[in-house]
């Protein structure tokens, strides 16, 4: 007798859980608390936006930018702010339709599990939040001291590093693409790779190359934040 298949449900986290994208709005709060130069971070950073909504995002230089600023810091005030940004900039931006799904999924007995392409340090409180304990998002290198160094350790979960990353974490839990059954929300067109791998991919509040895709091979598309699309 075959076993049944664990159900696997991933999400993304910027867009398609959060009408926000939360390494963005990071940066902007690290600099809105002074910690950067407003006018030179903020026009980096915008360009970094760009290259990733373009697909040309070097994640590598990305993280090394993204982090300065909290490893400058250090460990205490890090998280300090960290708490503030999930107060004034996350929990404003919980949307009830977000949180129903995930709690749908949970409730059915499906394993959840949030797969993003920021870092650990941004996105680990968001998917508390979400009461979601399993996150694969992008690895810090940390240096003996125990703080980030700027580097990513592993593979980092962008692009097609997200399949691999997927793979391992199925790989972690005696699982294989054969034997779990597998939805992936994602609005991000980064996340094709991921979405051609899985069964059943759903484009959620897709960009305009995503949607595209979806309305092409007849994958169902959910604009989950319907007032903004």
């Amino acid at each position: 007798m075959t076993a049944p298949k664990a159900r696997l449900v991933l999400f993304d986290l910027d867009h398609t859980l959060l009408p926000i994208d939360s390494d963005y709005c990071w940066s902007v709060f690290t600099t809105d608390i002074g910690w950067t130069d407003s006018q030179v971070f903020r026009q980096r950073n915008d360009d970094f936006y760009a290259h990733y909504q373009a697909g040309t995002l070097d994640i590598h230089d990305y993280i090394r930018f993204a982090t300065e600023a909290v490893r400058l810091q250090g460990p205490a005030r890090a998280a300090e702010a960290h708490a503030r940004f999930m107060r004034e900039v996350v929990q404003p931006n919980l949307r009830p339709e977000a949180l129903a799904l995930v709690h749908k999924h949970q409730a059915a007995g499906d394993q959840v599990v949030i797969v993003t392409a920021t870092n650990e340090f941004v996105t680990r409180p968001i998917a508390t939040a979400f009461g979601v304990d399993e996150l694969i998002a992008v690895e810090l290198e940390r240096g003996a001291d125990g703080w980030i160094t700027g580097g990513i350790r592993g593979t980092p979960s962008f692009r097609e590093g997200k399949v691999s990353r997927v793979e391992q974490w199925l790989a972690a839990h005696g699982l294989d693409w054969s034997r779990a059954d597998i939805t992936f929300y994602s609005d991000s067109a980064n996340d094709l790779p991921l979405l051609e791998r899985v069964d059943r991919p759903i484009a959620t509040n897709p960009d305009p190359r995503l949607r595209a895709v979806a309305q092409e091979r007849g994958w169902r598309i959910l604009d989950l934040f319907s007032d903004e699309t």
